[in-house]
Parts: structure tokens; sequence; C-alpha cells
């Protein structure tokens, strides 16, 4: 690599091209040295913008960060990876399954880190919640249920919700259960008058037998980020907007009340909300991708392109099942999904 600070380039200067270009500039042993937008010029703090990606391959950075838009993922991977240099590519992995295959393929058969930008991995909620559940504290997972809604996002053109915003929601859930996607059931509306859909409703199940539910939508003005694991020793809930978690325990009082005492289920317990330290996610997923890049040792937590290519198939398998009106089956635990 080159010397003991990495050169870091940068595609694309949309909403989150930016955000990754003022964490890039804060990043110890790093060095932005460019990025890439057609209009050319500079950044605040005097980086070079250049108009095409051949001239930021000029530039000889180490790696880049891909924030362009999903259809561009598999040009400009592809690219990168034929000149050598690693990649950290805003999720979705690409906008097909083949495309997503092609690129895993690519970055593997040069022997370069890459990663995939599913930031909610690096939010504090969920990492104290997946490590909560590997430490057995809520026993047999039995329930995976998300919510994330909010107001139409002009930044997206080329995607969906499904695509853009429910890859998130299917990333988180096979990490924090460590499971595959066994099945999944969809519907989708399209009420913004966009060609993609702006609401989908997901229900299925994971390989282990958990049920999972998920309802994404851009037409809410209720923001939500909102998660719930239920399990045999109660729920965790988190919100990754205020990376809180808490937990309702099943209580263990009995109850002198008659009417209650009839319902044969679990009861209300105590309910602990933990304090987590709440460094911001964006800042460590580059973190731990500087790391493995400097290490060429993608095994520190950075989410691999194969993980980003299983969930473009079940994103894919979502809009299958949305547009056939049926239940779309996923081969078994970690193996790839067929799609388009």
């Amino acid at each position: 690599m080159g010397g003991t600070r990495l050169r870091a380039g940068l595609v694309g200067l949309g909403a989150m091209g930016r955000n990754h270009a003022r964490v890039l500039g804060l990043l110890g042993g790093v060095d932005l040295v460019g990025a890439v937008d057609p209009a050319g010029g500079t950044l605040a703090d005097g980086t070079p913008v250049v108009p095409t990606l051949d001239e930021l391959l000029a530039l000889r950075p180490d790696y880049a960060v891909v924030a362009c838009p999903t259809a561009l993922h598999e040009e400009v991977g592809m690219t990168l990876a034929a000149h050598g240099v690693c990649a950290l590519i805003e999720k979705p992995l690409a906008h097909s399954v083949v495309a997503a295959r092609r690129l895993v393929d690519a970055f593997e058969a040069q022997g370069l880190v890459a990663g995939v930008g599913h930031i909610e991995r690096f939010n504090p909620a969920l990492q104290s919640l997946r490590s909560r559940l590997e430490a057995g504290d809520l026993g047999e997972v039995f329930q995976v249920v998300t919510r994330r809604q909010g107001p139409f996002p002009h930044r997206i053109a080329d995607v969906g919700v499904v695509k853009d915003l429910a890859t998130h929601d299917i990333d988180l859930t096979g990490w924090v259960t460590g499971q595959d996607y066994a099945s999944v059931s969809a519907r989708t509306l399209s009420k913004s008058g966009r060609e993609h859909e702006d609401m989908v409703t997901v229900t299925g199940d994971l390989t282990d037998g958990t049920l999972v539910s998920h309802l994404v939508n851009w037409l809410s003005p209720l923001k939500e980020r909102f998660t719930a694991v239920t399990g045999e020793r109660g729920c965790f809930v988190a919100d990754t907007l205020t990376a809180d978690l808490t937990y309702y325990a099943n209580g263990a009082v009995t109850t002198e009340w008659e009417a209650l005492r009839a319902f044969r289920g679990v009861s209300e317990g105590d309910m602990i909300r933990y304090a987590t330290a709440k460094r911001e996610p964006l800042l460590v997923e580059h973190e731990r991708f500087r790391d493995a890049v400097a290490g060429n040792d993608a095994s520190n937590g950075i989410v691999t392109l194969r993980e980003g290519l299983r969930t473009v198939s079940v994103a894919a398998a979502v809009l299958e099942s949305a547009r056939d009106r049926g239940s779309v089956r996923l081969p078994g635990a970690r193996r790839e999904t067929a799609g388009t």
C-alpha cells in the first residue's frame, strides 16, 4: 500500500458522498487525495474534485469509497478492481444479483479488500443487541420486526425503497441473528408518481424458523428506525435514530389478579435501558475498513461483498414476490441466491 498513510479516493459527491468526504477528512492515517464529480472543482479543504474516474485513478489511491448512484456501482467497482484498488461500496452492493456477483468475483480474483457500506451494523444499539443475542441473553429467538419509515428523500432517483432502505433491515436481521432468509412474501405500493416502489411490507422466515417482518416506506411524516427482537426470555428494542437499546424481560412475579392469571403466556417484567458508547456509525465503519486495507485483513468486522451479495439476493426475492404476489423461497444457510 501507499506507505504508512493510506491514500483514499471518493466516487460521488451527493448527500452520502459528502458525508463520506467529511469523515475521510477526519480519519487518522488516511489522506483523501481526490473525489469524482462531473462538475469538478475542489472540496472546502482543498481536495481536488476531478470529473472522471480515470483522473482519480491517476492520483494513485490505495482504496476508494463508491458513493455514486446504485446503477453505476458495477461499472465503477469493476474498474477499481481491474486497477488493483480496494473499495468500500455503498449499499446496496449493486442494482442486480448478477452485477453483485460480478463484483464479488472481480475483487476476490485480485485478492483485494472490499466491503459494503451497510452502516446499521455499526450503530451502537445494534452492536450491543447482537452481542447480547450471541451471549444468549434472550434465549431462543422467535421473531424480528423492523420499521423504517419517513418522508420522501429527494436524493434517491434510481431505485425504490426495497433496494435503498429495506436492504438495511435485511442485512441487520441476518447479521444480529446469524441466520439467512428462508422465504419472503411482500407487497409494494407506488404512490409518489415515481417509477419505483415507495412502500413495502415484507413477511418471511429465517433458516432456523425465526419469523421476520419489515415495514419500509417513504410516505410517512413520522421518521422511525425500529428493531424489535422477541425471544423466550423477553424482547430487545433498538432505536437506531437515538442509538438506544431497551430490554423488556418476561415477568417472574405471579399475579393475584384472577382475570390476568387466566391468560397462559408471558407477563410484563423489568424494563432495562442500556447505556452504550455512542460513536458515529459512519466513522466506525471507516475505521474498520481503513484497518482492513492497512492489514489486508477483511475479518475485522467489515461487511464483505459476499454478505452484500446475499442482501441483494433477498431484495431481489422481495421484488419478485411483490411482482408475482406469492411467496419466494431462498436457498439454505450461507448459500448464494439465484436472481437476475
